[in-house]
């Protein structure tokens, strides 16, 4: 069986937002984002390296697909480890509302999401990331579909 993981940046008073930069996720009215950025040192790197470094596949909600799909297919993945593993990992894709996905590599999940994951989990193949995803991970987290935080 496969692990599902889950890799959030959550801060100590639980919150949850795209952490790359102040006009990245505004939603529910957010005004501090990049919060992350001033407590992003060469530990905290060489953490996410090497929890990226392996194969892995991607779970995503909507909203953290759209932000990455603006974001990860334009960074080098030679330059960039990171990007490397994000780029090349299959992104299976949560949605109600998307009709398709332009990321080369994505597959759109609709319908009974618990039983979709499920099936997932019980394919042959890498590790299973969350990123982001905060709803999503609601589910994920109530169904006991959670391998680790």
């Amino acid at each position: 069986m496969r692990k599902l993981v889950i890799l959030s940046f959550i801060s100590l008073d639980g919150v949850m937002q795209a952490p790359g930069g102040p006009e990245e996720d505004p939603s529910g009215g957010f005004k501090h984002g990049g919060w992350v950025a001033g407590y992003f040192d060469d530990f905290l790197g060489k953490v996410m390296v090497e929890q990226m470094s392996e194969p892995f596949d991607l779970l995503l909600g909507r909203k953290t697909y759209e932000i990455f799909a603006a974001h990860w297919p334009y960074v080098k993945t030679n330059e960039d480890p990171i990007a490397a593993g994000i780029n090349n990992a299959k992104k299976y894709v949560v949605s109600k509302t998307l009709k398709k996905l332009g990321w080369r590599n994505s597959e759109l999940i609709k319908g009974d999401v618990v039983k979709e994951v499920k099936n997932l989990k019980e394919q042959n193949g890498p590790e299973i990331q969350v990123h982001g995803s905060s709803n999503l991970i609601q589910t994920l987290l109530k169904q006991d579909l959670v391998y680790e935080l």
